[in-house]
């Protein structure tokens, strides 16, 4: 039984003009050849199964075969070669009638000595290096010695080095100065897949060659010619699905293809291909965009099912029906058709699709798969995300429709006027008044929304209400229609949702408290927070009800649900009386007089002492930091003044933020009206000598306790 060569390997390129796809590389090569302007190092960078290696191989297999060496080099006429050599001399060239001047593309003649034994793997001036086994400094001073000895036959000893970015930048660096100066017969061609990984002295010392990825009618082409060449019959929409999927790559469409052809055989059909490669035929997309054209939401959901059922993953199906909107967009146009990369069966049903499919439809269809494929990734549920997607674009053409309605106005057309009276039998129209707020509507025009209200409430100015009145005939102008613009999303608010809450209960009641704002004067007359030891209470007189402000809910009733929470004005006003309570606050304990007062009964310490220390511990709750202020003795003198030491201005600062309403409460609970807090800043002293090392604190407590100088002498100790 004769061994199975694949197909990659069985017609792998044997010549320059064999090669597919990169002719910008294969004839730069043959032009450097035939002007012998061959350079010491090649670098030949691009994706996989393009030709890298192939085309090193069959240009070290070039240079030194021997036509190329008679006819090239030493100027022989191929007439004189035919005469003398003609087993050198190309086939093409034998049967021409005037060898000497018909031209022919430099190749290698394949029956010379040295052309056999390289097709044999049997050449010793080709040598192949595989970088990513051999990427040590080792391996490259190796390849130095190799090169020290020139080839026993042939002009050129060739180094091919494949996957040369596995190399180590030790090794690069070992292989520069070979590289940069080698001997004359040396030639390096270096193939790789990342060039980035390459160190920049070693792109500075190559010729650069950029492999193309081959385009997909390249590839289905070779596919063709292979599978005449093995007795195969295959469909044309199945070896371009095949060159589809290789991506570029003509040894990935080989080895798909050499997997399909096992699988069915020597007829090699569209539907073998896609049930074994497991691929989303494009009928699925067809009958999707038909179901979302016609709103057929549940032909659209089933069509989905059907998709998740065959095993297919639910981005690719999200991926496939964006490529599809794409495809379905490229052929609007006829000039952009070529920009469909299908074959021509598939082509003619795209563009019969895209005749019935609006621009707006693909527009805007495409803006929301794009979406829903870039929060695929974020999403919990991903088949509800995906269905989701599927219902906006099921109506997506009824929102555009809607949106060309609105924006056309009350007198659009007859026939729409017919249609919209069918519609609206029995109910009456409400009444629209659009203002030119420059909102989005679902068509992508700026347009005014539609705001709907009932009979605008009285205004106590008459001119106001004459400028509403012309402002409302105004708006009601049909406005021109503008062109269709896609939106970014499914849902687009087409108009202000009018508010079934009371605007004027905005507005926070404000409650009136009895504060101890009143000043003091020399007679001692208390005020209506407290009163003297020894004299009746004064009780302040009721103060009258509080009129209600208009827009505001009636004083004593909670606020219901007719009422909502405060919005940024109220908020403001709330803030406006904080402020002024935190004032008039503060100004309770700057009113006090600074001279000294007379006639003050005494002051009971113990009721003093039990009332600061209630208060502090009710602040120790609140903050720490204010317990910390409090949390010291404090003494009342004869003029009713509490001295309270902080430690430094910043706990001056903090106890003055909360003075006015502390020494508020602390006059209730003692009954003295007069007691104020004075607050001073205890000054701390330096001492002359800071203790740091251990050297120090040794030092400072020998000099204090001299016996320890004598235990250290004795014992041995050390201060570390």
């Amino acid at each position: 039984m004769e061994n199975f060569v694949v197909s990659a390997r069985k017609y792998r390129p044997a010549t320059f003009r064999s090669v597919v796809g990169q002719q910008h590389v294969t004839t730069t090569l043959q032009n450097a050849i035939a002007s012998q302007h061959l350079a010491q190092a090649f670098l030949f960078c691009g994706p996989r199964g393009v030709g890298k290696t192939t085309c090193a191989r069959i240009l070290a297999k070039t240079i030194n075969c021997e036509f190329v060496e008679e006819h090239v080099r030493r100027g022989r006429l191929v007439s004189e070669l035919i005469a003398q050599q003609p087993d050198i001399v190309p086939e093409a060239l034998l049967t021409a009638a005037d060898p000497n001047n018909t031209p022919f593309e430099l190749e290698a003649c394949g029956k010379c000595s040295s052309c056999r034994a390289f097709q044999e793997s049997a050449s010793f001036n080709v040598h192949e290096l595989d970088a990513a086994s051999n990427n040590s400094v080792e391996d490259i001073r190796s390849l130095v010695e190799q090169v020290r000895y020139a080839p026993q036959q042939g002009r050129y000893k060739v180094y091919i080095i494949d996957e040369v970015h596995m190399l180590s930048n030790a090794a690069f660096n070992a292989f520069l100065k070979t590289l940069e100066e080698p001997p004359g017969y040396a030639i390096f061609i270096l193939a790789t897949t990342e060039r980035h990984k390459i160190i920049p002295t070693i792109l500075s010392r190559c010729q650069v060659f950029d492999f193309n990825r081959i385009k997909v009618d390249d590839i289905r082409g070779h596919l063709r010619h292979v599978a005449t060449q093995e007795q195969i019959e295959a469909e044309d929409d199945a070896l371009h699905l095949l060159a589809q999927k290789a991506d570029g790559g003509l040894r990935d469409a080989l080895s798909m293809f050499d997997q399909m052809v096992t699988f069915s055989g020597h007829n090699l059909r569209y539907q073998d291909v896609i049930q074994n490669l497991h691929i989303l035929d494009y009928e699925y997309y067809f009958r999707l965009t038909d179901a979302l054209l016609t709103e057929n939401l549940s032909a659209t959901l089933l069509l989905l099912e059907e998709v998740m059922q065959n095993g297919f993953d639910l981005h690719n199906f999200v991926v496939g029906t964006a490529e599809h909107l794409r495809g379905l967009l490229v052929c609007k146009d006829p000039i952009t058709v070529q920009l469909l990369e299908v074959s021509d069966n598939i082509r003619a049903r795209y563009v019969q699709q895209a005749q019935a499919a609006p621009l707006a439809f693909l527009l805007s269809g495409l803006n929301l798969v794009s979406l829903c494929d870039r929060e695929f990734k974020q999403a919990k549920n991903q088949r509800l995300h995906v269905e989701l997607m599927l219902m906006k674009l099921a109506y997506l053409n009824g929102a555009v429709q809607f949106a060309r309605d609105l924006s056309a106005g009350p007198s659009a057309s007859s026939g729409n006027d017919d249609a919209k009276k069918k519609s609206s039998a029995g109910t009456p129209p409400p009444a629209v008044a659009p203002a030119p707020t420059g909102q989005l509507v679902a068509d992508g025009t700026a347009e005014a929304p539609a705001t709907y209200s009932t009979t605008p409430p009285a205004s106590p100015n008459p001119s106001a209400n004459h400028e509403a009145r012309s402002t409302s005939n105004l708006a009601h102008a049909p406005a021109d229609p503008e062109p269709i613009v896609p939106v970014e999303s499914g849902v687009e608010e087409l108009h202000d949702t009018p508010s079934i809450e009371d605007e004027t209960a905005t507005q926070v009641p404000t409650t009136s408290q009895l504060r101890d704002t009143v000043p003091h004067i020399e007679t001692g007359r208390p005020s209506i927070a407290g009163h003297e030891p020894g004299m009746m209470p004064v009780t302040a007189a009721p103060l009258p009800p509080p009129v209600p402000k208009p827009g505001m809910p009636p004083m004593g009733k909670p606020l219901g649900l007719g009422t909502k929470l405060p919005g940024l004005g109220s908020l403001s006003a709330m803030k406006a009386q904080l402020a002024e309570k935190a004032a008039a606050g503060k100004a309770t304990a700057e009113a006090e007089p600074s001279g000294p007062v007379t006639g003050l009964p005494a002051i009971d310490d113990a009721k003093l002492q039990r009332a600061w220390k209630e208060l502090t511990e009710e602040r120790k709750a609140g903050s720490m930091m204010h317990y910390s202020i409090l949390n010291r003795p404090v003494q009342a003198n004869e003029q009713h003044v509490i001295l309270l030491a902080v430690d430094n201005p910043v706990q001056e600062d903090q106890f003055n933020d909360f003075r006015g309403e502390f020494v508020t409460e602390l006059r209730r609970r003692t009954g003295y009206p007069r007691l104020n807090v004075q607050v001073s800043i205890v000054e701390r002293q330096e001492t002359g000598r800071k203790l740091y090392t251990a050297t120090d604190k040794l030092e400072y407590l020998t000099e204090k306790y001299p016996m320890l100088a004598e235990m250290k002498q004795r014992l041995g100790l050390d201060a570390d």
